[in-house]
């Protein structure tokens, strides 16, 4: 497995390949809703590959000078169970701190919330939110 910064447009074409396949076609979300205004210029992605091919993701994007939120964590369903979404949390989180940035905001899925509990986020409050089809918790890292 290999992990990238996906920097270059034929990159990120991995990261959206993982979308398509594990929100799109998966969960029956539009294309429209998965790819928002955070998809462009300035938005950092990180791709895992196994062999060249896309198999997980996510992205993150400035909030201000201190903080990102990190999102569109993806793995491809054949891919699960094998850390590879801890894997990638990790990457994005070095990356984002290499940046400078020293808050970490997620809309997490209610279902799982005690995963990036485990990765050391914390409840901003227990308010249910709703993002796109989903019912999502606020939580928070600080480095």
């Amino acid at each position: 497995m290999e992990v990238l910064r996906a920097e270059a447009e034929w990159q990120r074409a991995g990261a959206y390949s993982v979308r398509i396949q594990g929100m799109n076609r998966q969960h029956h979300i539009s294309l429209r809703e998965e790819f928002d205004e955070h998809d462009c210029d300035g938005t950092r992605y990180i791709v895992m590959l196994d062999e060249g091919y896309p198999v997980a993701t996510c992205r993150f994007y400035e909030n201000s000078k201190t903080s990102v939120t990190l999102g569109r964590l993806v793995v491809l369903p054949e891919y699960r169970g094998r850390e590879l979404g801890t894997k990638v949390v990790n990457e994005a989180e070095k990356w984002i701190r290499e940046l400078g940035y020293e808050e970490v905001l997620i809309d997490s899925r209610v279902e799982v919330v005690e995963f990036y509990t485990r990765l050391g986020y914390q409840h901003l409050d227990d308010t249910v939110i709703k993002s796109g089809n989903f019912d999502c918790i606020k939580m928070k890292k600080v480095f």
